[in-house]
């Protein structure tokens, strides 16, 4: 892990990993706000990483409470810096709380950070 905190906008179609602005696990949540990790992975092209965000429980547009959001990361080139993390949408109400954010290697954790959105 290369940092973790709150960061500038990220921008996914983008190549550039977004600037850190505060190293914290206490985000002071406000609609816009961008928190999680930037990992850095060296000699791993081709290697795939598995990621998972759990959050507090909010419910979708159709009333349904979300399940924690999964996904993959392919990684491209041997020295590649990859971000994950989430921003503070409406209703901010419910999304206070405990963020959980882990990423697994060929299913062992090589990165997990916890921040608590107040």
């Amino acid at each position: 892990m290369y940092s973790y905190g709150e960061y500038s906008k990220w921008n996914p179609g983008s190549k550039e990993i977004p600037k850190i602005i505060n190293f914290t696990t206490e985000i002071k949540a406000k609609i816009g706000t961008e928190f999680g990790y930037v990992l850095r992975v060296k000699q791993g092209k081709g290697e795939v990483l598995e990621f998972k965000i759990d959050h507090p429980p909010f419910k979708d547009e159709k009333g349904n409470i979300r399940p924690p959001f999964t996904g993959q990361q392919f990684i491209r080139t041997n020295n590649f810096e990859f971000y994950l993390g989430d921003c503070i949408w409406e209703p901010l109400n419910d999304k206070l709380g405990k963020w959980e954010i882990t990423t697994w290697h060929k299913g062992k954790v090589v990165a997990n950070k916890s921040f608590n959105l107040i």
